[in-house]
């Protein structure tokens, strides 16, 4: 083995070899290796990255799960309320890998300027609400206090503190309408103290949160009833699984959904990126192995000398063509070096620069999100080696057909 690595390793750094016919060929190999890797790469980071961003957003709206009446009939507003009272509040005890739980209530109102008016709708929380979720969409002022006295705080969107033309400290009016024609709508008067973007923009356009004791007033509800239940998990992969066991931990006048179940299209949409990312790294793979194999193929027939002498020299035809599967070898790491070092580059600064923008109304997000993980990393360059030199060993097979006797002869 030693010999052959150091034959392979002569071959690489002879002169002749540099100036020779094969040498451009050799360039294209390496170059659509590196290519091939760095497609791989942004496919990979970019598709997984979207995926999650899209997935935190949701959930931040949403939780991972979500419990409510049954009566509710999946509408975006509370109808019926739900007690507090519940086995699986505060904490969801009889089901693992649940990080928390906060009660929740919506309602319909309509924001009136003196030029203008939209319909939005209130999510009230309270003093179990998870800031964490909502700390990256904060663009302006600060989230309103939900865990003290009952406050006029609100957050706003920025798209509708633009439409509507507010700015931090202004006050919001904004009416809930009630059934019935001859009842007048009831009026709140909150104050902007946090202006938020996620990015998301069905739900920046509606949703403006406030204290949920605002919710159980205007609805008539008690201190112990609120529209329902948000459930986060700690891993979003068994969603399906966990949203299964909470339906089995709930009794049987609750609904559960899980936002795969309640955003079903756009998970759906979702799910196309594993097929466009398996998609081009097959391709990917193919062209860089169609590559190597002319790059060998054309680097055998260069040497058909050198193969005839070897094997007057007793070298078996197993022992030569590794000579030429490690030279190979060597310039498909060299394809993955340069892959790697311009494919991580260009995402880096893409993670913490942000210089490629998307259309939010697409895409959901402002910018291209990037997922950096170091286990697909090793995958790309683990699977590239691997299937590339496998695709290697049958063009190789051409080097047990060559007779020692005609290849000495050959010019």
């Amino acid at each position: 083995m030693n010999f052959e690595f150091f034959i392979a390793k002569r071959l690489i750094s002879t002169k002749k070899y540099k100036s020779s016919i094969s040498a451009p060929i050799i360039k294209i190999a390496i170059a659509a290796i590196a290519i091939g890797v760095i497609m791989m790469l942004v496919s990979f980071a970019t598709g997984i990255g979207l995926q999650k961003k899209i997935r935190e957003k949701i959930a931040a709206f949403n939780g991972h799960i979500f419990i409510e009446s049954y009566d509710n009939n999946s509408s975006q507003v509370s109808l019926k309320p739900v007690s507090l009272d519940q086995e699986f509040y505060p904490e969801f005890k009889n089901v693992a890998g649940i990080s928390h739980v906060q009660a929740v209530a919506t309602k319909a109102g309509i924001i009136r300027t003196e030029t203008d008016f939209e319909g939005i709708i209130v999510k009230g929380v309270g003093a179990d609400f998870n800031s964490n979720n909502f700390n990256d969409f904060l663009v302006e002022g600060e989230l309103p206090n939900f865990s003290n006295n009952l406050n006029d705080e609100l957050l706003i969107s920025s798209y509708l503190a633009s439409r509507l033309g507010f700015a931090l400290g202004d006050k919001v009016i904004t009416y809930f309408p009630r059934e019935g024609f001859d009842k007048s709508p009831l009026l709140r008067v909150f104050k902007i103290k946090g202006i938020y973007n996620s990015g998301f923009q069905e739900f920046d356009e509606l949703y403006i949160l406030a204290d949920i004791r605002h919710i159980q007033r205007l609805n008539d509800w008690s201190k112990t009833e609120v529209g329902g239940f948000e459930v986060f998990i700690e891993n979003f992969d068994e969603l399906d699984q966990k949203g299964g066991e909470v339906y089995d931990n709930t009794n049987s006048f609750l609904d559960v959904q899980t936002i795969k179940q309640k955003y079903y299209s756009i998970f759906e949409w979702l799910s196309l990126f594993d097929f466009n990312i398996a998609l081009i790294i097959v391709i990917m793979i193919i062209v860089a192995g169609i590559n190597m194999i002319t790059a060998l193929l054309v680097l055998i027939l260069e040497r058909t000398q050198m193969i005839g002498i070897l094997k007057a020299l007793g070298g078996s035809n197993w022992s030569v063509r590794k000579i030429f599967l490690y030279n190979a070898s060597y310039l498909i790491i060299l394809g993955l070096f340069w892959g790697n070092l311009i494919g991580l580059g260009l995402l880096f600064i893409q993670k913490y620069f942000k210089i490629f923008p998307l259309n939010p109304e697409t895409y959901y997000v402002t910018e291209v999100p990037v997922y950096i993980g170091w286990q697909y990393i090793v995958g790309v360059n683990l699977g590239t080696l691997i299937l590339c030199v496998l695709m290697l060993l049958i063009p190789s097979v051409i080097i047990s057909k060559i007779s020692p006797v005609k290849a000495m002869k050959f010019e």
